[in-house]
């Protein structure tokens, strides 16, 4: 059985993490999207009912609610949009997972299950990065895990063998 496990797991580290980031960049941010979507009219005229949410359910309490409505609202919209194109990855998925723990702890403390595989999500591209299927990959502005070929034509290599 243990042979065949271990097979089985050699399989599995042939998985790109560049095929792997891209997932864990388009769901999440897509969440976080369609939420800011529903806060703004046209392109980004904030809502009535959003003013209200903010004052009255999601009230925080060190910001004032119509700053927290900006702010939580043009967070949804450029931190997603950065994570889909993987670009400053590390940085929006920062900028998530915060918001995530604010939502936690201040607005939806029982949600907490959606709340800790957001955060994984956000927690597994800042410490692995977008891949090169991004913007930052692209650009140079992630080293990201070095690849070589194999499987899929991509293989994850040590982390001792990383580029600056």
């Amino acid at each position: 059985m243990n042979p065949m496990i271990r097979r089985l797991n050699n399989l599995f580290d042939q998985i790109p993490h560049d095929i792997v980031a891209v997932a864990l960049r388009i769901f999440p941010a897509m969440v976080f999207w369609l939420s800011g979507r529903t806060k703004v009219e046209g392109l980004f005229t904030i809502k009535d009912s959003t003013w209200f949410l903010f004052k009255e359910e999601f009230a925080l309490p060190l910001i004032p609610s119509d700053l927290a409505a900006v702010l939580a609202t043009a967070a949804e919209h450029v931190l997603p949009l950065l994570l889909i194109l993987g670009l400053f990855t590390r940085f929006a998925a920062l900028g998530l997972l915060i918001m995530t723990a604010v939502i936690q702890l201040f607005v939806y403390p029982d949600a907490w299950v959606t709340h800790g595989l957001w955060g994984a999500t956000f927690l597994a591209l800042i410490a692995r990065g977008p891949g090169r299927l991004s913007l930052d990959g692209l650009l140079g502005l992630d080293h990201g895990p070095v690849l070589s070929a194999g499987t899929f034509g991509l293989r994850n290599e040590a982390r001792s063998q990383r580029q600056p």
